[in-house]
């Protein structure tokens, strides 16, 4: 059986020519996608606890402190509490999950998104190794990837940048996944041409993008308008990924359609209120 017999996701092949294991790899599914990795002996993915779907038994989970790269673990245990306290930083866990085929032969391992949007496959050295992207994107990689933190250093941007103040910064030579809510876009921006986007929905992006704020339009827009106060201003050269359904944007429509005392949505509306009172329900 070959592996990537699906054409509109084929299996990337490389050679061993960098730090990070070349792992090979497939994407299934259509809304709620995961991604299957195949490694060789001795080769490793990394990922966030909680993303796995399934592996071979060949395969063991190891847990370890901080990111998992060789920076975090050759330099110990100040290297390794560095690389903890930066993902504690993101809200993420200061563990990281590695997994390593030690058997013979290929074994698969497979992660799933959390939610339906769509999974983006990257290798590194095409964007010059770093990736900037949203900090719960982030699905797996191949060992050897660095797990860092992004900072923006303007102080409009961090106090109003709502899910870009603190983002997630991959370095390194090899495969990333990251998710993206919804549709994924992607746009190539010429130097100095500039895009405004609602601040959740920008993905990732590449590190020469500049990321800034503008306002949303007038006092009247800003308040009303209901697209907040500020707009992510990206300006390029660079390439930038936005996701049209961000998970911030999901969670609030279904915590906003949830009902509020039990029953269905319209049981917990105002008119739903009205309703139960005429009706003699409102007991």
């Amino acid at each position: 059986m070959v592996f990537g017999s699906v054409p509109s996701f084929p299996v990337a092949r490389h050679q061993r020519t960098s730090a990070s294991d070349d792992i090979d790899f497939e994407i299934k599914g259509a809304e709620m996608q995961f991604v299957e990795i195949e490694l060789d002996p001795g080769e490793s993915a990394i990922a966030e606890a909680g993303n796995m779907f399934f592996k071979a038994p060949s395969i063991d989970m190891t847990t370890v402190f901080g990111d998992g790269s060789a920076q975090s673990q050759e330099g110990g245990f100040f290297g390794k509490l560095v690389s903890a306290g930066k993902r504690l930083v993101t809200g993420e866990s200061l563990f990281t999950t590695v997994f390593t085929h030690q058997g013979q032969g290929k074994a698969r391992v497979a992660f799933a998104a959390p939610y339906p949007g769509h999974i983006l496959a990257l290798k590194l050295t095409e964007v010059g190794g770093v990736l900037i992207c949203q900090k719960d994107s982030f699905l797996c990689a191949a060992r050897g990837v660095s797990l860092g933190i992004h900072f923006q250093q303007r102080i409009l941007t961090g106090l109003f940048g709502g899910e870009g103040f603190v983002m997630q910064r991959l370095e390194g030579d090899g495969w990333v996944f990251f998710h993206s809510g919804g549709t994924l876009v992607q746009r190539d921006l010429a130097p100095g041409e500039e895009i405004h986007v609602d601040t959740g929905c920008v993905a990732a992006y590449t590190a020469t993008v500049d990321f800034d704020l503008v306002r949303a339009g007038s006092v009247k827009s800003m308040l009303f308008g209901g697209e907040g106060i500020f707009f992510a201003r990206l300006v390029g050269p660079g390439r930038v990924w936005m996701q049209s359904l961000p998970f911030s944007r999901l969670a609030g429509r279904m915590l906003a359609a949830a009902p509020q005392t039990g029953g269905s949505s319209e049981e917990g509306s105002l008119l739903g209120g009205i309703g139960r009172i005429l009706d003699g329900d409102n007991r």
